[in-house]
């Protein structure tokens, strides 16, 4: 893992804690949340203040997520909304985050100055001990104050103001007055520099969570399932249908039912065919590599050279894929595939859903040789591979990700997941949208009538 951590491509982003200003109040923090401290004089924080270098020190990677339900966060600077989230048990935990820092930035600025805000993620469960428990996790709402605690002087002195304005004897009411005047010590003038963070409701209907070997659960859908990553889980769930990865045909049928994917080459906005043939190339790695081909400084040119040379090695997936290049560059019949053949899910990606991420994370699993979805979308999926990997494709995918994907995340995500509007107009108001004949009559087909 050495080479990833060089090359920025694990920890990076991390917000660097190095003033014993900021050490103080972390470890004011973490005693206030976990009853623990750190010894350290500098580390690095994600988003949520989980710091590596301290869960090594305590022997404990979930020393901010305890039972890796209610994930505990620490904020010492609003800068931490642009750090990752390490060690996650939710897909949604990190989006959460951003939005209820980036939502409260000023009110969050102005507290961190003085002293670290820690505050929770909370749910109505507090343990997963089955999977079915998972279901009961439908919102999650975000709690935090300072460690002095501001957030709750403040509304408290904003509840004895009102007492003041609104009783009929609070202007003579001494008692009432001195307490004003002593909380208003610690807050100031809430009246003119109001001291609240907005604590939102989010909905978790659709998520993955590292629970259970992985599990991605669809919820809010209109043909809603679970898929496993690992075994299916045991004991009965809420919801009726459970597949595992190995189920590609049901995994395909209910992407397609749910309208979550759509074909590579067909994608508006983006080359599909060069898409296609970046995956052609990682699978030729992945081919070498097992063959202990040394990769170092191999162009994508080399690749498909040395392809030539390997053709009886390769696997269907890069038989597959050259087809749909094909046809996308030069026309022909639509490659006829089914979805039990290796390479389907490569040719896939996430439809513009609000699940389109969550969606791309489920692809990743379905497309292991992709190393740069993988990297992009599952992060941790990724890790856990890499350390398998043979010392040549952890060489050439660390050199890849470095050179090609690092120096322009935000370019190479569009080129790979951005959804262009579509340019159609739009229908009239009262005219009601076709609706699909999946949506009229279900997957299983119509109920004919005597």
């Amino acid at each position: 893992m050495k080479r990833l951590i060089q090359n920025g491509l694990m920890f990076g982003n991390l917000i660097p804690v190095t003033s014993p200003a900021l050490v103080d109040r972390y470890n004011r923090a973490l005693m206030h949340l976990a009853g623990k401290r750190t010894e350290l004089t500098d580390f690095h924080v994600d988003i949520s203040g989980f710091s590596p270098e301290i869960g090594e020190e305590l022997g404990d990677p979930f020393y901010l997520n305890p039972n890796g339900v209610n994930r505990q966060f620490i904020l010492l600077t609003t800068e931490q909304k642009r750090a990752p989230l390490l060690e996650a048990q939710f897909s949604t935990s990190r989006d959460i985050l951003h939005r209820f820092i980036t939502t409260n930035e000023t009110q969050l600025f102005a507290l961190t100055a003085k002293d670290a805000v820690a505050g929770e993620l909370v749910n109505s469960v507090f343990h997963v001990d089955t999977p079915a428990r998972l279901f009961d996790i439908r919102q999650v709402r975000i709690e935090a104050d300072t460690t002095s605690g501001t957030i709750r002087q403040a509304d408290h002195l904003a509840h004895l103001v009102e007492r003041f304005k609104t009783e009929e004897d609070g202007w003579f009411d001494d008692v009432l007055i001195a307490q004003m005047i002593e909380t208003a010590k610690d807050t100031g003038d809430v009246s003119r520099n109001p001291v609240h963070l907005k604590h939102e409701t989010f909905e978790q209907r659709n998520f993955w969570t590292a629970h259970f070997g992985g599990l991605y659960l669809f919820q809010g859908m209109d043909h809603p399932a679970v898929i496993a990553a690992g075994a299916k889980p045991e004991g009965e769930l809420p919801l009726k249908f459970v597949f595992d990865l190995s189920e590609r045909n049901r995994v395909a049928k209910f992407l397609d039912y749910n309208d979550l994917v759509e074909p590579v080459v067909k994608a508006r906005g983006i080359d599909g065919a060069a898409v296609l043939r970046q995956k052609m190339d990682f699978i030729v790695a992945d081919t070498l590599a097992r063959k202990g081909v040394d990769l170092t400084g191999r162009t994508r040119s080399d690749l498909r050279r040395m392809a030539r040379g390997h053709v009886g090695d390769l696997p269907p997936e890069y038989d597959l894929l050259a087809d749909m290049v094909r046809w996308a560059e030069t026309g022909g019949r639509w490659p006829r595939i089914s979805s039990d053949h290796p390479g389907y899910f490569y040719t896939l990606r996430a439809a513009d859903t609000p699940d389109r991420d969550l969606v791309n994370m489920l692809l990743a699993e379905l497309c292991p040789l992709d190393l740069r979805q993988m990297f992009i979308c599952h992060k941790a999926l990724f890790y856990r591979s890499y350390r398998d990997w043979p010392e040549e494709k952890k060489a050439y995918a660390a050199s890849f990700l470095a050179n090609e994907y690092a120096v322009d995340k935000a370019g190479a995500r569009t080129a790979l997941f951005g959804h262009e509007p579509d340019m159609a107009e739009p229908e009239p108001a009262q005219v009601q949208p076709k609706e699909d004949l999946i949506q009229r009559v279900g997957p299983w087909g119509a109920v004919r009538r005597r």
